[in-house]
């Protein structure tokens, strides 16, 4: 396996102003609480990205979550976000954006990279979910990816969402 990143937390700052930004209120007492992603097993792909809040969603819901954390790695590799399997399977968690993408440079944007994830409860049975601080809702798999011989991008990153597009 290659060694190719390390996930931090987002200063105490800058966690929250998103947090502010996001629920109206302060984080000081959750930002304590963030947990780093991590693998349960030697052989997962994922690493288990975990809610720093209870978060209960009812069918059709919508919840934008500051994870309070950062990751920094190699050129070359993207790091993607996807919803856990059994909660896609047994409620139909989705993220917002089907599969949230991180570039290597998403490290030094102005928000210092944080990571934040958007869920939706999209079930059609009407099943509510319920996810407890710390509960891993997420997960984030590594992948290594090529460019095009003729590739001359030479942008630099200056924000977050749809900042690569803004000329």
């Amino acid at each position: 396996m290659k060694r190719i990143a390390r996930f931090e937390k987002v200063s105490k700052s800058q966690f929250l102003a998103d947090w502010k930004d996001t629920f109206g209120t302060d984080g000081t007492a959750v930002y304590d609480t963030v947990t780093l992603p991590r693998r349960a097993t030697k052989g997962s792909a994922g690493y288990d990205i975990c809610t720093p809040c209870d978060i209960t969603l009812s069918p059709g819901e919508t919840a934008k979550i500051p994870t309070g954390i950062r990751v920094f790695m190699e050129d070359g590799w993207v790091l993607k976000v996807y919803p856990r399997s059994g909660l896609g399977f047994k409620f139909r968690l989705q993220l917002n954006n089907t599969v949230g993408i991180i570039d290597s440079d998403y490290y030094n944007a102005a928000n210092e990279g944080h990571i934040f994830v958007k869920i939706t409860n999209d079930s059609n049975e009407g099943k509510t979910v319920t996810l407890r601080a710390g509960d891993s809702f997420a997960q984030g798999i590594f992948v290594e990816y090529g460019i095009t011989f003729d590739d001359d991008a030479d942008g630099v990153r200056e924000g977050g969402f749809g900042s690569t597009s803004k000329k």
